[in-house]
């Protein structure tokens, strides 16, 4: 990016626009806390239970956060520091991010970062990266509260219901984001794969032992354990 660019991508209202979001983003995590931590006695939660919770988040968070922290470094030499920010710090996904942008600055007719990639081009790509999450946020904002309802309505009639749809969404949304790496190779399947039973190993263990540390670890550890023998596997395929 060519250094006028960074200049603009570096300008006192683009900071003040991320650092409002970014605020907005840590305001909502403190509330769902709040929230969280209020109605856990009506879920049958102790304090422990919430404490343990939090701790498993919190831990399971790092494995995630270490290898956007990695690509960030790329996203900041294209996108400049606050925009990086401020779009990882809503979506929270490198990858998704790098796509958007790179979807925009084509739009304009450039490749992203290159030769002629200028104000209106990076205009366009920032334009491309909102709007392309605006969807989801529009959807929630409008539909959280019908579907809520509905969520209570079918939890009356069959509690089973629920916890089964909870269970189908979760395995639907992992599975879906591992099949699509898997596919971009066998190394990528080899990472999952170990991953997968190192967890499910890990969990038996926990449950067998009764060993609540282990159950919060698992995800951390299974990940280390599939990146490891990913990168393993890249000296052999």
């Amino acid at each position: 990016m060519s250094d006028e660019i960074m200049d603009i991508a570096n300008t006192n209202i683009i900071w003040i626009v991320a650092l409002f979001v970014i605020g907005v983003v840590i305001f909502q995590a403190l509330v769902f806390r709040y929230l969280a931590k209020k109605a856990a006695p009506a879920a049958g939660l102790t304090p422990e239970d919430v404490t343990r919770a939090s701790r498993t988040g919190f831990i399971s968070a790092i494995g995630p956060s270490f290898g956007i922290a990695i690509v960030i470094i790329s996203l900041i030499a294209i996108l400049g520091p606050p925009v990086t920010l401020m779009r990882i710090g809503i979506v929270g996904s490198a990858a998704t991010e790098t796509a958007a942008a790179q979807v925009g600055a084509n739009a304009f007719g450039v490749e992203l970062g290159g030769e002629g990639f200028n104000e209106q081009a990076f205009a366009t790509m920032l334009w491309t990266m909102c709007l392309g999450g605006m969807g989801w946020l529009l959807f929630t904002f409008f539909f959280t509260k019908s579907l809520g309802k509905v969520e209570a309505k079918v939890r009356r009639r069959n509690p089973k219901v629920m916890r089964i749809v909870s269970l189908a969404a979760m395995l639907g949304a992992f599975g879906y984001l591992t099949s699509e790496q898997m596919i971009n190779g066998l190394t990528y399947s080899v990472a999952a794969v170990v991953a997968v039973v190192v967890m499910v190993v890990i969990m038996s263990v926990a449950d067998r032992k009764d060993i609540s540390w282990l159950r919060e670890w698992s995800l951390g550890i299974s990940m280390v354990f599939g990146m490891v023998c990913g990168s393993i596997a890249t000296m052999f395929f």
